[in-house]
């Protein structure tokens, strides 16, 4: 099969907490109000994506992944993961406080639901002046303390708040407890997984004044208690080379923040590769001669079978690469 970059139709998704800089990031011809999520790449059923580039075009994700497989994906991760995309990536612009959440580890999302658990990490786009996310815990409490807090609401007072800037990263591994604040337009790569249980959302009711389902008692068992140090990722930026954000079992996630030609051998990588532009824009060429250009805002999937990528910047360029080790 001749495959090359991918490009996909974005999955917009109309959030009570969501605003319009997800249409104008992206450049889109019509500016929507209320779009909190562009799901860029997913295989999450009901919202799986098409592809929108090239001669493949039209096709599902999870139709190409059933005739390319290894090609596609890598060998490692199609002996893993079959014909399921691993990851899930996305746009999030929160004009608004999102509620306050927890997912369950493979285990227990095994268990409850026959699905993948859900790690992730962001990486903020931009953010306004006070904007913060909510990333673990500040003060040590059990499993009943958690609940007793929950029901007479003072269950945010236990709760890590950070003021975010751009370029802050944070990665969540499945049970801690998180929320992103108003203000925060976030990149997130994330396991495969749906599975969300909602802890507390402000008492909001949503447009038919019905306030949004809690899953409390679910979320007791999938929580981490444990208070750690420190939330946030460090790392240094370094301008024309790939800066690892975070490496985990699901996913490992570099910063390439380029100004001038970028080469790369991936053919030891054996997976695909995905790039997020969160800024400026940049042509890619594969080995095969096929060129895409990438502007801010599009994300596209490289296969696995690609073996060489030059990447040159049109103006300052930043990227994240993602791909499964």
């Amino acid at each position: 099969m001749n495959l090359y970059p991918l490009k996909f139709q974005p999955i917009l998704k109309s959030i009570i907490w969501g605003g319009n800089d997800i249409s104008k990031f992206k450049n889109l011809e019509n500016i929507e109000d209320g779009i909190g999520e562009s799901w860029e790449i997913s295989a999450v059923e009901d919202n799986v994506s098409v592809i929108k580039n090239g001669e493949l075009a039209g096709k599902p994700l999870d139709v190409l992944i059933n005739e390319a497989k290894e090609q596609l994906v890598g060998e490692k991760v199609y002996a893993k993961f079959g014909n399921k995309f691993p990851l899930l990536i996305k746009f999030i612009d929160a004009q608004d406080d999102l509620s306050i959440q927890v997912h369950p580890d493979d285990e227990l999302a095994e268990k409850r639901h026959n699905s993948f658990g859900k790690t992730e990490m962001w990486y903020v786009v931009k953010a306004k002046p006070d904007a913060f996310i909510i990333s673990g815990f500040k003060d040590k409490i059990t499993p009943e303390q958690y609940l007793e807090k929950v029901e007479d609401n003072t269950f945010t007072d236990a709760l890590q708040k950070h003021m975010v800037k751009e370029g802050d990263v944070y990665f969540l591994p499945a049970g801690r407890v998180h929320a992103i604040g108003s203000g925060c337009f976030i990149a997130e790569i994330q396991q495969t997984s749906n599975i969300t249980y909602r802890i507390y959302d402000y008492n909001r009711k949503d447009a038919q004044g019905k306030e949004r389902e809690l899953h409390t008692e679910l979320a007791k068992d999938a929580i981490d208690y444990t208070v750690y140090d420190s939330y946030e990722t460090e790392y240094k930026t370094e301008k024309n080379k790939l800066v690892e954000l975070v490496s985990c079992e699901y996913f490992t996630t570099n910063l390439l923040y380029l100004d001038k030609q970028f080469e790369q051998n991936i053919s030891d990588i054996d997976s695909f590769i995905v790039y997020m532009c969160l800024e400026g824009s940049c042509t890619l060429e594969d080995d095969k001669q096929n060129k895409i250009t990438i502007e801010q805002g599009e994300t596209i999937l490289i296969p696995a079978s690609t073996k060489q990528i030059i990447i040159s910047p049109t103006s300052k360029t930043k990227l994240l690469q993602t791909f499964v080790k």
